[in-house]
């Protein structure tokens, strides 16, 4: 049929073209803003906990909780340790869950993706109850066991991470099965698909599983209590200051009882699970703070720095904690310089953690709004936009751009930006400077910030690691990252 080229139907055809170039142009910012929030491959998380052996597994299960949007939960075990040895307390975990549930559709105005109360009841099992060694065995099975080899055995490309609050046999008795009834070949893509992180040796079955599983992925301070392991161990650089660890520099009162009755303790169901403090708080906590999707944490990268700490691969010597002779390479104790609470610089592998502390402690209590809170009146962490490239070649003496325009806060908050150098992170190496800091960054709180790469003192070049931290001015205010991976070549 020939339509009369009328006025109106002019009128109409223009007003038509509008509309579909709108349309287009509506729907190509749509993927041009799901391209730039593409989701991060969520981690598969396995918890081990001794749970009730002291207030500081039900604190970390809290916070737990308050992140369980941000991976698969594939098992909640209650295990024995060093400090409960007879006995396992998964009710705890089921009576946390249960004020988990009456919190999650609250935790759903914020953030998808919170699973149900019934979900994370299903995956709640006990290991066996009897201490480390004595554990592991023909008919040692137990049903936290049966569900860590079930999950690990799942058609899942991503690793399961076993995030280990106390003794580790339940995951000694998986590898002691697969290893009696599987092919050689087998149990090595079984112990490859596992990533552990656990808090010391709260067991003897710890050095076993590395001396008899040398290619699983380990991240562990070794030692035992009795043998003063706890003070020397990166986790306890958390909230360790007065307790195990020691030592100075950080602000302890963000992890110290009265602040935590105020962000934490006092709000709604699941923070009256939130027990007082005992000996520090949330001694177990570093082993998933890595897992956070924050912009700085690298899963598979221990060496570059995250919320949970930094970890270099080697083989440790024999210290007088330790239950025996470390006999093969792990992720272990490393060190960082950073500049203090108190206005001094300190080194040591607990600062790895407590340089973050500020920043996760923040966060933490965000979440903690959000289990009571509707979403106007709380606060959300900024999106940082990297405008330029994550992985960068330069030479000595060349200039460095870098850029975050286009970073954006969901409130709509000020942002405040700092550039800094992670000397650590990376192998490019200049010896000593006045100023402590090798590379100095020009415009280093603004979006657009630039450096030269040094070219005297260069003692060795390789990788520098420049780290963005983007913090908004809400309350708390919320910090999330990006980082910049140069490699140094002639």
């Amino acid at each position: 049929m020939t339509i009369p080229n009328t006025r109106k139907t002019i009128i109409s055809r223009k007003l038509f073209s509008i509309f579909f170039v709108s349309l287009s142009c509506f729907l190509l910012n749509i993927n041009f803003v799901y391209a730039d929030k593409k989701p991060s491959i969520k981690p598969r998380v396995f918890v081990l906990t001794d749970i009730e052996n002291e207030p500081d597994d039900a604190q970390s299960m809290v916070r737990f909780l308050t992140y369980s949007n941000q991976w698969d939960i594939e098992g909640l075990v209650a295990t024995t340790s060093v400090h409960q040895k007879n006995h396992t307390a998964a009710a705890r975990i089921r009576k946390i869950i249960n004020a988990y549930g009456k919190v999650q559709n609250n935790l759903l105005l914020h953030e998808p993706g919170f699973p149900t109360e019934n979900y994370l009841l299903s995956i709640v099992r006990e290991g066996h109850s009897s201490y480390g060694m004595t554990a592991v065995g023909k008919g040692m099975d137990s049903e936290g066991s049966k569900l860590l080899i079930q999950q690990v055995d799942k058609n899942d490309s991503r690793p399961l991470w076993v995030s280990i609050w106390g003794g580790p046999n339940v995951l000694a008795q998986a590898l002691w099965k697969i290893r009696e009834t599987r092919t050689p070949q087998e149990l090595k893509r079984f112990v490859s698909k596992i990533r552990v992180y656990t808090i010391s040796d709260q067991d003897d079955s710890g050095p076993w599983i590395r001396k008899n599983f040398p290619d699983l992925f380990y991240i562990a301070s070794p030692g035992i209590h009795s043998g003063g392991a706890y003070h020397h161990a990166t986790w306890s650089g958390i909230s360790g200051d007065n307790f195990h660890a020691r030592f100075s520099g950080a602000d302890f009162s963000v992890v110290d009882n009265p602040w935590l009755d105020k962000h934490v303790r006092s709000k709604g169901p699941l923070g009256a699970q939130y027990p007082y403090t005992k000996y520090l708080m949330e001694g177990d906590t570093p082993s998933f703070l890595g897992l956070i999707n924050n912009g700085l944490n690298s899963l598979e990268h221990p060496n570059w720095g995250s919320w949970g700490g930094r970890y270099e691969l080697y083989t440790p010597r024999f210290e007088r904690w330790f239950i025996q002779k470390e006999t093969r390479p792990l992720w272990t104790n490393a060190t960082d310089e950073v500049l203090g609470h108190d206005g001094r610089r300190h080194t040591s592998n607990h600062a790895t953690i407590w340089r973050w502390r500020k920043a996760f402690q923040n966060d933490f209590a965000a979440r903690m709004d959000w289990t009571t809170q509707p979403y106007a009146d709380t606060n959300h962490p900024p999106v940082v936009k990297l405008a330029t490239p994550a992985a960068i070649t330069a030479k000595p003496g060349g200039r460095v751009e870098l850029s975050a325009i286009g970073s954006t806060d969901p409130d709509s908050d000020q942002l405040s930006y700092r550039w800094f150098y992670y000397l650590e992170a990376g192998s490019f190496t200049v010896s000593s400077a006045r100023s402590g800091q090798p590379v100095e960054i020009q415009n280093f709180d603004q979006p657009q910030a630039w450096f030269n790469i040094p070219t005297k003192r260069v003692l060795r070049k390789g990788t520098m690691h420049i780290i963005l931290a983007v913090t908004d001015h809400g309350k708390p205010r919320l910090t999330r990252y990006k980082r910049v991976i140069i490699s140094v070549k002639p």
